[in-house]
Formats: structure tokens, sequence, C-alpha cells
């Protein structure tokens, strides 16, 4: 089937458009007050916390975050990294589920093995995992799409779901955190 025009970044360009509307929604004074003053703002934390961790939805998140100002920000990113946790435990699981059979060609490719190669001459095995952890740590705690760190450790680990979840919520809660303390500087 033919597309009807061609255009070279449209899940970037659908990325800044989300930006954007999400911008204008935020800095509404009604959706504020509703945030502020409608159903509990712990509630709005957990939902907050559940699009954090899908890349188109993230910047609905912050939205809804920056808008948490009257209550306890230590409680607010606990309670937005549960539900930040629970979205990835799906990604996870789908990708633990649908993806495997995909990773293990992809490891038998010349370009996988050589990467590999290289990894392995340059960095112990401790090292390695290390990296992993943290590089898929910090994806997870930014605003950036977590599905990249969660493929991380789902696809390249044998890590157990328990423990995934573990470090989950420690690094959504982290990066929410923060967010939520810059955001009360600005």
């Amino acid at each position: 089937m033919k597309r009807l025009f061609k255009y070279k970044y449209p899940k970037l360009t659908l990325l800044v458009l989300l930006v954007v509307v999400a911008y204008f929604i935020f800095t509404n004074s009604s959706i504020q007050i509703l945030i502020q003053q409608g159903i509990n703002q712990y509630i709005w934390a957990f939902i907050g916390g559940l699009l954090f961790s899908f890349g188109f939805t993230t910047p609905f998140a912050i939205g809804i975050f920056l808008n948490l100002h009257q209550v306890n920000p230590f409680l607010v990113a606990a309670i937005g990294g549960l539900g930040a946790m629970l979205s990835d435990n799906v990604i996870f699981a789908l990708i633990r589920f649908s993806f495997m059979d995909e990773f293990q060609r992809l490891e038998r490719t010349h370009p996988a093995k050589l990467l590999e190669k290289e990894i392995k001459v340059h960095f112990h095995k401790k090292v390695r995992n290390y990296l992993l952890f943290v590089f898929a740590g910090i994806v997870i705690a930014s605003p950036l799409p977590d599905e990249l760190g969660v493929m991380m450790l789902a696809g390249l680990t044998s890590i157990k779901q328990k423990i995934f979840s573990v470090i989950s919520f420690l690094f959504n809660s982290f990066g929410i955190l923060v967010m939520l303390l810059i955001g009360r500087v600005m």
C-alpha cells in the first residue's frame, strides 16, 4: 500500500506535538485547579507515574507532577514511582514474552557479536553488568522513554521480575523526585 505522502520524522514530530499539547493543557488554569483541588492529589501522582514510563505520555506525566506542588514531594515521588513501576512491569512482561526470540536472533548477527567482543575486551564482566544497570537505571529515572531501559534489562540480562520491580521503583521515584524539586525551584 502506497502512502499518501512521505514524511521523514513522523514519530519525532508526534512527540514534539504532544509536548506542545501537554504544555497548553497544563498551563490552563482550569486544568491546574482540577489537579490541585479535584480528586486526591496522590491519585494524580499515581496516574502521573503510570504515564511517566511511556515515551509519548511522558509530557503529560510531567505536567501532572509539576502541578502537584502543594503536597509532600517525597510521598508524591514514591506514589508516582509505584505507578511507573506498574507500567514498567507491563513493558517488561511484554518484552520477555514477545521479544526474546528476536533478541536471540540478534545476538547471532555479525554486528552484535563484534560489539560483544569489543565490550568483553575492554570491560571486566562485573564492570559490564554495573554499567548496563547504571545506564538502564538512568534511562528509567529520566523522562526518556522507559522502554529503552526496560528492554536493556529484560533482553540483555537474566534479571528476575521482582528485582526489576525494585530497580524500577527506586529509579523512577528518584527521577520523579528530582523533577518535582526542580519544578519547585522554578
